[in-house]
């Protein structure tokens, strides 16, 4: 049996306080206390999430420079997170506005997606999945194309309270 999902991530972040704060009032996660005394560093679990933890946040200081990853070196571009709904999509996207945090959005068909940074530019992806049991000729081919994501057709077409990727990254 081979790898079946992400279980955590690592980011290396200026200044711990102010990344924890994004992370907690923009995007839900909760510190989880396991970091060891001395350390500079945090551990938040998702809000729905049943792992360990999510992601770690490592301090490297204030003069640490922003990544260039993609610009001029290479490196990671971004980590995808999954919403049930796309009411929550929706909040998110709002609450992304109102922290500067959002970069984009995107329908790519079978996935609605914001583009966001965190304080120290380092970009992540909160995407809401059509069902499985939705997904048609028209919604496959969009796939295959990046347009421009509106929210509110989307929740009048699939519903606001529509559970997200069931038959496709959740269980049937």
């Amino acid at each position: 049996m081979g790898i079946h999902r992400l279980n955590h991530a690592v980011l290396y972040v200026s200044d711990l306080d102010r990344s924890v704060a994004f992370y907690r009032e923009v995007l839900g996660f909760r510190p989880v206390d396991k970091a060891p005394a001395g350390f500079r560093g945090a551990f938040l679990q998702a809000p729905d999430s049943t792992n360990d933890h999510d992601l770690g946040l490592f301090e490297i200081g204030a003069g640490a420079g922003r990544s260039t990853a993609g610009r001029g070196t290479v490196g990671l571009y971004h980590l995808a997170w999954e919403v049930d709904t796309l009411d929550e999509l929706a909040a998110t996207a709002e609450r992304l506005a109102a922290a500067n945090g959002l970069v984009g959005t995107s329908d790519h068909g079978t996935t609605k997606s914001l583009y966001g940074h965190d304080p120290d530019g380092l970009e992540f992806e909160i995407v809401w999945l059509v069902p499985a049991d939705l997904l048609d000729d028209a919604t496959r081919a969009a796939s295959k194309r990046i347009g421009r994501l509106d929210l509110d057709r989307e929740r009048q077409r699939y519903g606001g309270q529509t559970r997200g990727g069931v038959g496709i990254s959740v269980p049937a």
